[in-house]
This record gives C-alpha cells, sequence and structure tokens, in this order.
C-alpha cells in the first residue's frame, strides 16, 4: 500500500505529505478524520488541528515556528502561514544527555594510500595549487598539458584548483586564504602538490611555505613565476618529477576507523530530514562506532535545534565552545543587520520547508545520536575522532572546502532539489527522493528516496555503507567523472 503521508514525532500537530494530496481528500491519523482543506505537494505540512495565531507548529518534536493567522485542521502548512521563533542571542544551559549507542564493530576495511606521516587518503591525485589568484591561467594551462602528456592513466587525476584570493585581503580573509590552501596542501588525498606563486602578493610563496609547518618535501614543490624564465617549461619539470613519484602509489588495506567524512545538505526539500538525513546520521553513528569520524557543518542551519547539539557535547568544554561557535555566526548575521532566521532558499521553500527550525531540525539529522567529540574553527583541521562540529556558512561550496580542508576524505552531501557541483575530495550527492534520481542520474550517486517507498532504513544503511567502501577504495563519484571540482574560500571583510 502506498504511504501518502507521515507523522515524523508523536508530539507532532502536522504531519508530511509523502505525495501530492489533493483538496477534499480524507485521511486518517491516530484514529482522528481528516479532510484536506486544499491541495498540498509532496514534501509540506498538513495542520492535524485547528491553530490560533501565534501558537506554535511541532515537527520533529519540537517548534518550528508559529502561526501568523488562525488555522484550520487539515489546511496546507508553508512560508506564507508560518513565521520563525528565531530571534538574536540567547543564553544556553548545559542539560547533558547519556549517550548510549548498542552498535557493534566490524572489521571493515577500505584500499587507500598510506602516507609518509602515516595519515591515509581515498585517492592519489596531482594538485596544483595557487597562493594568487593571478596566476590561475598558468596554472589551468599546466594541469591540462599534464593530463595530455601522461593522459592522467598512473594517478586518479590532475587538477588545478583556481580561486580569486591571495592578495588584497586583510586581517581574517587572509589568514582564511591561507588556512585553507595550508589544509589542501597537507591533505592526503593529493599524491603530490605542485603550489605555483607569483611573487609579489600578500600571501607570499616563503611565508606560506613556513606556514605550511611540517610538509613532505619530496611531494610539495613551488615555484614563484616572477623568479623563473619560463614558468610553463618549468612547471611542466616540476611537475613531471612530482607525477614520477606519485605514479608509483598503490592503495593498501585500510580500517574503516580512519575514515573521515564531511556531512553537508544543500537544496534541500521536505524529505531531507525523513531520508537522507537520517540516513547519514545512521552512517555517522555507526562510523563513530568503528572508531571513525565525521564532521558536521552549515553552522546557521543549526540555529534552532543547536541545543540538541549542545546537550550532546561529551563535556563543559565542549559545550561552551559550541555556544561560541553559534552566537558567533549570529552576531556575524547582526553585525550586517542581517536577520538570523531567514535562512531557507525559494527551493527550500518550494520543496516544504517554512523556516529555519524546519531546516535546521533536518539538517542536523546528518549527524546521528553520538556524543560531539570536538569543535574546530574555520579552516582549523580536525584534531580527535569521531564527531566533529565545524565552524563554516551554509552555503555549498564554502561549507563544503571547509569540511574537505579540516581533513575529510570525502563529503557526504544530501539534496532534495539537485546540484551537479563538487569540491577538492569526493562529493557524494544522496537524494532525498527517488524523482530526482530517476532525473538527474548524472548528478545522484546513491538515492535515500527509497526509504519512503518501504525500504527500511537499516536495509539502506547496510547498502550505504558498502557504496561508501567503495568509493573510499577508488570508485568515483559523478562529480568526479564529469570533472566538477572547485574551491571556495569564506571571506567577511574589505578588499584592498
Amino acid at each position: 500500500m502506498e504511504t501518502k503521508y507521515l507523522k515524523i514525532n508523536p508530539d507532532d500537530n502536522v504531519i508530511v505529505a509523502i505525495t501530492d494530496l489533493k483538496a477534499g481528500e480524507i485521511i486518517t491519523v491516530d484514529n482522528i478524520t481528516i479532510h484536506l482543506n486544499e491541495d498540498v505537494p509532496a514534501g509540506h505540512k498538513v495542520a492535524l488541528k485547528d491553530f490560533t495565531e501565534g501558537e506554535n507548529i511541532i515537527k520533529y518534536g519540537y517548534p518550528i515556528g508559529h502561526t501568523l493567522t488562525a488555522l484550520k485542521q487539515g489546511d496546507w502548512i508553508n512560508e506564507k502561514n508560518i513565521k520563525t521563533n528565531l530571534a538574536g542571542l540567547l543564553e544556553y544551559t548545559y542539560n547533558p544527555i547519556p549517550v548510549s549507542l548498542d552498535i557493534p564493530k566490524k572489521d571493515l576495511t577500505f584500499k587507500g594510500y598510506r602516507r609518509r606521516n602515516g595519515d591515509v587518503g581515498v585517492r592519489n591525485e596531482i594538485w596544483i595549487i595557487p597562493t594568487v589568484g593571478c596566476v590561475n591561467g598558468i596554472v589551468n594551462q599546466l594541469a591540462e598539458a599534464l593530463r595530455k602528456e601522461t593522459d592522467s592513466k598512473d594517478v586518479d587525476a590532475i587538477v588545478a584548483f583556481t580561486h580569486n584570493y591571495g592578495c588584497s585581503q586583510l586581517g581574517d580573509d587572509h589568514e582564511n586564504t591561507k588556512k585553507i590552501l595550508r589544509d589542501m596542501v597537507l591533505h592526503p588525498n593529493a599524491g603530490a602538490v605542485l603550489v605555483v606563486g607569483l611573487g609579489c602578493e600578500n600571501n607570499q610563496p616563503d611565508v606560506f611555505k613556513e606556514f605550511l609547518g611540517d610538509y613532505d618535501k619530496d611531494r610539495v614543490s613551488f615555484m614563484v613565476t616572477q623568479k623563473v624564465g619560463d614558468e610553463f617549461e618549468e612547471g611542466m619539470k616540476l611537475l613531471r618529477e612530482l607525477y614520477t613519484k606519485a605514479s608509483k602509489d598503490t592503495r593498501v588495506d585500510v580500517p574503516l576507523s580512519e575514515l573521515r567524512v564531511g556531512l553537508k545538505c544543500g537544496g534541500s526539500d521536505g524529505f531531507s530530514g525523513i531520508t537522507a538525513n537520517p540516513l547519514l546520521g545512521m552512517f555517522s553513528d555507526f562510523l563513530i562506532a568503528q572508531g571513525g569520524t565525521s564532521v558536521l557543518t552549515e553552522v546557521p542551519e543549526m540555529f534552532g535545534a543547536e541545543t540538541i547539539l549542545m546537550n550532546r557535547c561529551r563535556n563543559k568544554e565542549l559545550f561552551n565552545e559550541t555556544v561560541k561557535l553559534i552566537n558567533d555566526f549570529k552576531e556575524y548575521f547582526l553585525s550586517h543587520g542581517e536577520p538570523v532566521g531567514e535562512n531557507p532558499s525559494p527551493g527550500n521553500k518550494a520543496g516544504g520547508i517554512s523556516t529555519l527550525e524546519d531546516k535546521a531540525l533536518g539538517c542536523t539529522q546528518k549527524c546521528g545520536k553520538s556524543y560531539v567529540e570536538g569543535v574546530l574553527a574555520y579552516g582549523e583541521r580536525l584534531k580527535v575522532k569521531g564527531l566533529n562540529l565545524l565552524s563554516a556558512p551554509g552555503n555549498d561550496l564554502v561549507a563544503a572546502t571547509a569540511l574537505a580542508s579540516c581533513g575529510c576524505h570525502m563529503v557526504l552531501f544530501t539534496t532534495g532539489r539537485g546540484t551537479p557541483f563538487g569540491t577538492f575530495v569526493p562529493t557524494m550527492k544522496i537524494s532525498t527522493n527517488s524523482n530526482l534520481a530517476k532525473n538527474k542520474p548524472g548528478w545522484i550517486d546513491f538515492n535515500a528516496g527509497v526509504i519512503v517507498e518501504n525500504e527500511p532504513m537499516e536495509k539502506t544503511c547496510e547498502r550505504f555503507i558498502d557504496y561508501i567502501i567503495k568509493v573510499a577504495s577508488g570508485e568515483p563519484v559523478n562529480n568526479e567523472k564529469k570533472g566538477y571540482r572547485e574551491i571556495a574560500i569564506f571571506k567577511t571583510g574589505v578588499t584592498l
């Protein structure tokens, strides 16, 4: 029998339409007969009761906003008749919740690349990284020439990661650029890196080299274009040397405990918090039970669900760091005269997400129910295993770049509307609904929509674990197949 609606939590006073519902249709929820007063699109909410003006709408067991007018049982609830409860900064109290997850440990492995410093990569690629946007054209030419010369047959990819920064920046912007580029140079998915500078930029190559700290000088080379004769010939000489070394690397068995994944969503819809995001949460808990690591970011999309994360912090110190993570981002919004609760995009609203709380309560399900073990500043690299929270905005490419930069081997990206992009690590797209997977097979790597088509979540997760291991062992995802590889760096200040 086709499932037409879902009540997510027993305390909810709305249901979510799984299929398009028609005005006049009669449904039964908790032995109560409800007449639909209007058409309700799939992914959207239906009132289970009469509401007075200003009354809270409950979904996922939590308020997602309040009604703007009185509503009748059977009405369609959407962004036009509900408003966020969010406003400014809040005072938070640590009310720790004990976490006990009974997940067996399995001796699972993937085929990865063991680096000289003991770290592990899931790809063996040649990266060309500019210190400044002035040399973007040069690095693109070098990458294209090396691909043609070698056919990339002995490495997984040869990629130039262009950006527009590295000069005319001050303060945090300059530091953010340095940190992200440093994190890329040190990332284990790169078998070798050529760093290309101009010579007169703010991000001085010699200073940047010192900023890297300890790095494998056998696998990371530098070229300052103002200091060489023919930058193309010199660059190709260095790249050929790096390629020769990286091409000899081979995959070895690596315990799943070494895998690090980033958790991200974009183009979310009303199914995100029902299918794909809970699937990632189940996988995240499983990976952490194996000794692995997952990272949740998109801080503005935690607003409205942040106390759930705060109360799962392992200790008071992590709670305080999470409070700072949230309030710093709220202050960033408020300092620019922007409200903290106007996040859902037009696509989100069309898909059934009405408020930021609605979005956040679905978004945070990606990190499951494990303890929070670490909190990271933007551009900071992972220090502890387990679930980490990372400071970054919700913007898809900025957040995905930040997840990769902190050390994640891949980004798991749930979407209900679809997107083709990828950052500098494999960016796996997980659809929230089967229609998207069917219509965009060149974008979507895994379909979680089957969860509302009566496939048990546990079975879907078993298939997902198998697929993750295949990708970690070298199977390319769609963004890699199509060559969609980009970076974006968080910018907050002035440009000189």
